[in-house]
């Protein structure tokens, strides 16, 4: 598959890849076992620091710094991408990226950035 026509136009395969990945992260949102792990991160109810409300805290189990909701990130224990193989297909991007809670695991910003960056440099 060299090139899909789409509205008219013209698109690379990578750009059909790179739109189909990124409705699949939108559509993994709502995904349910991907949002208990951020419950099961929440440990107080607390004051933002940045606006002065209340929020509610969870904590990282990596640094074991509490933040908002809003600075943690869910992140796939097991990568929806193997850092080793690369892409292999959709069947295993799909079952990767909606898997079971036990894959999922919420971090701080910081640390998912730390993460991914050590993944991709494998």
């Amino acid at each position: 598959m060299k090139q899909k026509t789409r509205n008219g136009g013209q698109w690379t395969e990578a750009r059909f890849k790179a739109f189909v990945i990124s409705l699949l992260r939108a559509g993994s949102l709502r995904w349910g076992p991907r949002n208990q792990a951020i419950k099961a991160a929440f440990v107080a109810h607390g004051i933002n620091p940045k606006t002065g409300r209340k929020c509610k805290l969870h904590k990282c189990p990596v640094c074991w710094r509490q933040f908002t909701q809003s600075e943690m990130r869910v992140d796939h224990i097991k990568p929806v991408v193997d850092p080793a193989r690369g892409f292999c297909g959709w069947d295993e991007y799909i079952q990767r990226m909606f898997c079971e809670a036990e894959n999922f695991m919420a971090i701080c910003r910081a640390c998912h950035d730390q993460k991914t960056r050590a993944e991709r440099k494998k």
